[in-house]
This record gives structure tokens, sequence and C-alpha cells, in this order.
């Protein structure tokens, strides 16, 4: 793992820690990550809506809104339930090009009681993402899996009587 996947694993934690609402920590974990990691050039969620994958959270150029569950790498790795790791997005077969300038790309699908999806993380340059960033992804993943699972007690609703 590169030397600083440790510190942002623990600084991701930290980030997430305070809040669960699914929404809020996916955009927090995408601004956080695409603002500290380099030669990424669009990284965010699709979350599962019937037999579609649909765009949530992101930072990078504006995306496909819609992908189909089994198509490309996104699809794919959401309906074999295992990271994909493409080292050129151009020889994989079916690769839905959203943005043009990404020529490698790691898709990591998640899958909870609440919500499943994927984090796509695409990269400007081929060979991007190998053996330590597959780890790093996937121990992302499971941060903000985590995150948005913590229940909190419920409140007791008190009626009274007039």
């Amino acid at each position: 793992m590169s030397e600083s996947y440790p510190l942002l694993l623990k600084q991701l934690a930290a980030l997430l820690s305070a809040e669960t609402d699914v929404q809020a920590n996916a955009a927090n974990l995408s601004s956080f990550l695409y603002h500290n990691l380099d030669q990424v050039n669009w990284l965010g969620f699709y979350y599962q809506c019937d037999d579609e994958l649909i765009l949530g959270p992101f930072h990078g150029q504006p995306a496909c809104t819609r992908l189909q569950i089994g198509k490309g790498v996104c699809g794919t790795a959401f309906a074999n339930k295992a990271t994909e790791v493409v080292k050129d997005v151009h020889a994989f077969d079916g690769h839905v090009a959203c943005d043009t300038a990404s020529e490698s790309e790691i898709v990591v699908p998640f899958y909870t009681g609440q919500i499943n999806g994927v984090l796509d993380v695409d990269s400007p340059i081929q060979n991007r993402f190998g053996t330590s960033e597959k780890e790093f992804f996937e121990a992302v993943v499971q941060i903000f899996t985590q995150s948005i699972q913590i229940q909190s007690i419920p409140k007791t609703v008190v009626s009274e009587e007039l």
C-alpha cells in the first residue's frame, strides 16, 4: 500500500465517523479522496435502482447518469460482486466512456441493508491502479459502508392525553 494510504484511511474514518447519512458521507468521501489522490480525474458513486446503477455524489467531469448492471466496468463489478481493476479502459469490452480523458479505472462494489452500489475511480493515465490501490479502495468502501450502517437509538414517542 502506498505510504500515504494508511494516513488517508485514518483521516477518512474520522471524517465519516460523526455522520450516518449516505449522501453526506458519499459526498465528503468523494471530495476528500478526489483532492488528496494524484492522477485521478473522476471519483464517485453509483447506486443500484432496480436493474440500473444511478449516479450519486462525485467529483470530476459530468458523468453518465444511468449504467446497466452487467455492462461496462461499473455494471460488471456490481454484477460479479468483485472489484474490477482495469489497466486500459479501451481494452475493456463494453467500456462506457463517460469521460474521454479516462485511461484506467477501478470499481469497488458494495452491498448493505440500506443501499447497494459501487465506488468508481478513473485516472487519465494507463496502469494507475494496482494491488495496493485495490486494497486501499476496498478499505475505503469498508469505512464508508460501516459509517452508514451505524444505527442511532430510536426516539421514543410520548403521547399526552389532553
